[in-house]
């Protein structure tokens, strides 16, 4: 670049984390099993039969990554809260174990100058309600609720997020099976589809009744989609797929309401229409606060509806590398749903990394994609996106789901034998950013 890209002095710079990827100890002080304790248990479900049992075992090592965001001069952590932790069985009252290591780990990164942002859901579902249900269940979404005031009522933090990545759950774990609670049947995930949504707003309309002034938002993993040809086969295809990847969560939240050609394609399919009673619109589109948007990947369709691949992958062979798409999806946001600020709450590259004889960790190709991503970042805002904070993924290598441990995407390197960290150059060169707030 010839000139570098100044971000404004009040952009906030973070990165983010999520409970069961990193936190290990998932049997002690009283926590109860999740649905994905239950998935790894399953022969064949986690490559290598892995599981989050010990991850980066960031409950006991949490001060030592509280310094390592510190260093890094990180304004913001973006970390889940493991709801198994709070209540074991999903319901009840909370595990005060639980509410202490979060309140330990709040008032560390106020004693560093951090802030907190917590996400109420990433996944790690109990297993208990799952067992009754799971988002199926329309009693899970008032579940969650009363979990996400515990959560408000215990923690000192002002903002918050509902839901991470709805979509993840409702294609992942309810349509191709490859994450928990492992199912693969349209018409039940569309069911969790709405539950989740209105889980959202039923633990948002908590949040501004209880406690107004903090900020309360989904975080929401959106692709933006295009025809792979210029046919009107594909444009068609395109705007279909846009629905079932983007819409299908925008609208309800912004609009309250679903989009009518995306809810005939799920009524041709199950019978998510009839769970959608008087009232659950209003709820889901309760006013939020701030939106977390989570950008790795465009998707390029053809006439057919099939994904084709228009430029270079990354290790996880679902993430096609394509900056404009961040550009242009922030963009989007900001016209068709605006008012709301914007804060990138994930984006980030696994890569085969090692740490050389000197000790260092040379990841060149997350580097470049990071400041590519910024840069496109960085030019949605000049076009008028109100972005206001940018969170790398991730802080730590973690547990990466189905993958296990074979994906790292941690700016700083775990070795999961003896729990070392080393922090990547990347690591160094993002320190660098948030430093100067600058991008060469």
């Amino acid at each position: 670049m010839n000139s570098p890209a100044r971000f404004p002095a009040d952009f906030v710079w973070g990165a983010s984390t999520a409970a069961y990827q990193i936190e290990g100890a998932t049997t002690e002080d009283g926590r109860g099993p999740s649905v994905w304790d239950t998935f790894c248990a399953v022969p064949g479900n986690v490559r290598d039969g892995d599981s989050g049992e010990h991850a980066a075992d960031h409950y006991h090592r949490y001060n030592e990554d509280l310094d390592l965001i510190a260093d890094l001069g990180l304004a913001s952590y973006r970390f889940s809260i493991a709801w198994p932790r709070i209540q074991p069985t999903g319901s009840g009252k909370p595990n005060q174990k639980g509410l202490d290591f979060y309140r330990r780990l709040v008032d560390g990164l106020a004693e560093r100058g951090v802030r907190p942002m917590a996400t109420l859901f990433h996944w790690d579902l109990p297993q208990e309600l799952q067992d009754r249900g799971g988002w199926e269940n329309r009693d899970t979404a008032e579940r969650f609720a009363e979990y996400a005031e515990i959560c408000y009522d215990a923690l000192e933090i002002r903002d918050w997020l509902t839901i991470n990545e709805p979509k993840t759950v409702v294609d992942c774990g309810y349509r191709f099976g490859s994450h928990a609670p492992g199912f693969k049947d349209d018409a039940r995930a569309f069911v969790a589809c709405h539950h989740l949504l209105l889980a959202h707003g039923l633990a948002s309309r908590v949040l501004h009744e209880r406690h107004p002034g903090r900020r309360i938002g989904p975080a929401l993993n959106l692709h933006p989609t295009y025809p792979a040809d210029d046919t009107p086969e594909a444009r068609e295809a395109a705007h279909h797929q846009d629905g079932l990847e983007n819409r299908l969560y925008l609208d309800p939240v912004f609009k309250g309401r679903y989009p009518e050609d995306t809810l005939r394609w799920i009524s041709e399919r199950g019978p998510m229409a009839d769970h959608i009673l008087d009232g659950d619109l209003g709820v889901i589109s309760e006013p939020i606060d701030v939106l977390g948007v989570q950008y790795y990947t465009p998707v390029f369709v053809d006439g057919k509806g099939e994904r084709v691949f228009r430029h270079e992958r990354a290790q996880a062979e679902w993430l096609e590398i394509y900056p404009e798409g961040l550009h242009d999806i922030l963009v989007r946001v900001q016209r068709d749903y605006p008012g709301v600020p914007m804060i990138i709450t994930e984006n980030g590259l696994a890569t085969v990394d090692g740490i050389d004889a000197d000790g260092r960790v040379r990841d060149q190709r997350r580097i470049a994609y990071l400041r590519d991503h910024l840069s496109a970042t960085h030019r949605a805002m000049e076009a008028g996106a109100q972005v206001e904070a940018y969170h790398v993924w991730s802080l730590l290598d973690n547990f990466e789901w189905a993958e296990g441990y074979s994906q790292r995407f941690g700016i700083v390197y775990v070795d999961y034998a003896t729990q070392q960290r080393t922090p990547k150059d990347s690591a160094l060169w993002y320190r660098d950013v948030a430093k100067s707030g600058e991008l060469r």
